[in-house]
């Protein structure tokens, strides 16, 4: 206890390390002091005051010497932790371990979206409700349901460690109600060949190249967001009509992509690839009247009014207009994605291929895309069926 030996304490008849003593303003407070050794054999001590009955002292007193002969002492001794200083503990012992891109993202979520609100609290006092409450319900009003289920895997992966530590005793957050993907409908919507048409000849004639171009690639290869914001011309081969996905760029950074199976060299058709030696063409004009030269590490996709590389946000925003203004429905980038899949699956590609075009697994697309593999084995069934009666018929007559 703060000053505490200027305090003159009082032994408790009923237990010997429960003490009583009085506070400046002549209360009489209780405290605890428990002695015991941590993991290593080394003695310590455990003391804790300012309780108001000795019932009060001596129950806490009992807690902590339960989890001593448990062998829990890093949680008794990280009690004042506070969440703050837990999380900066984790991410400076575990950065090293993360790529760039990993450790700008939880640097900046740790920062801005979660010590602000709950950075004060003492880390084992921190209740699932209070968690529900002072973080989740907050973000809610400021941020996307996808950005909140964000926040908090990078908080549950935090608590994880402090649990593996032993300063927690277990993780109390899993089951927290989250709010739901903000119109999963839209973020599943599939376009069809046809609506994908629309909107990309509107955005050729409405919109500038960089839009045309990206829309373009995304629609014709199904290349997640990040890897196209990723690409450097260096990727490009264009006399053997190839491209090299190597990187993800999101508002974190660049980094690796997705998983192993995201790096990877897909085939384009000579429309993509006319588009994009078109698009070289107009960047390397802008970039001589800011003074500059294009490099082969220099990103694709730049906003041709600064000549930045094309942001994620702006991106996103740009795509909402076209789609809203060619009379579509509502969608996001990652439709694109979901339509380019789709459509090839109802052309007959086999799921392998597909899976390596999108740089995925056969058994991820076969968990994202199973009710169009559903309705394909329907249409083979009703086609056999079909053919079979056909020749029944025919060989009756004969």
């Amino acid at each position: 206890m703060k000053g505490m030996v200027k305090v003159k304490l009082y032994k408790s008849a009923k237990e010997p390390e429960i003490y009583h003593y009085f506070n400046a303003n002549k209360e009489k407070l209780w405290m605890f002091r428990h002695k015991y050794y941590d993991a290593t054999g080394k003695r310590k001590e455990k003391k804790k005051s300012g309780f108001t009955t000795e019932k009060a002292a001596l129950k806490a007193l009992l807690e902590v010497k339960g989890a001593t002969l448990r062998g829990e002492t890093k949680h008794i001794e990280n009690d004042n932790l506070t969440v703050t200083q837990w999380l900066d503990i984790w991410f400076e012992s575990n950065k090293r371990k993360w790529k760039p891109g990993t450790i700008t993202q939880r640097e900046i979520i740790l920062r801005l979206n979660i010590k602000p609100y709950i950075g004060h609290f003492k880390l084992q006092k921190l209740d699932r409700l209070t968690y529900q409450k002072s973080l989740i319900n907050a973000l809610e009003k400021k941020y996307e349901p996808s950005s909140i289920r964000l926040i908090h895997s990078i908080f549950l992966i935090a608590i994880n460690a402090a649990v593996e530590e032993e300063i927690l005793l277990r993780n109390k957050f899993r089951g927290v109600s989250l709010p739901s993907t903000r119109n999963k409908e839209a973020e599943l919507s599939v376009l069809t060949s046809e609506q994908l048409r629309t909107m990309l000849v509107y955005t050729k004639e409405h919109e500038d190249e960089t839009y045309y171009s990206i829309l373009l690639l995304l629609s014709y290869t199904g290349m997640r967001k990040g890897e196209a914001l990723g690409l450097q011309w260096k990727d490009i081969d264009f006399e053997t009509q190839t491209i090299s996905i190597m990187r993800n760029r999101t508002r974190y950074g660049t980094g690796s992509t997705k998983t192993k199976n995201s790096e990877r060299k897909i085939k384009v058709g000579t429309n993509v690839i006319e588009q994009l030696n078109r698009y070289q063409k107009v960047i390397k004009e802008k970039l001589l009247s800011f003074g500059k030269k294009l490099e082969d590490e220099d990103y694709v996709f730049h906003s041709l009014e600064s000549m930045i590389p094309m942001p994620l946000t702006t991106l996103h925003k740009g795509f909402k207009r076209i789609i809203q203004r060619a009379g579509l429905k509502e969608c996001t980038l990652h439709s694109l994605r979901h339509s380019h899949a789709t459509i090839l699956m109802n052309d007959g590609v086999p799921v392998r291929a597909i899976a390596e075009r999108l740089g995925n697994t056969p058994e991820m697309i076969h968990t994202t895309y199973g009710h169009v593999l559903r309705e394909m084995e329907d249409k083979i069934i009703d086609t056999f069926d079909r053919a079979i009666e056909i020749g029944a018929k025919s060989g009756a007559n004969l």
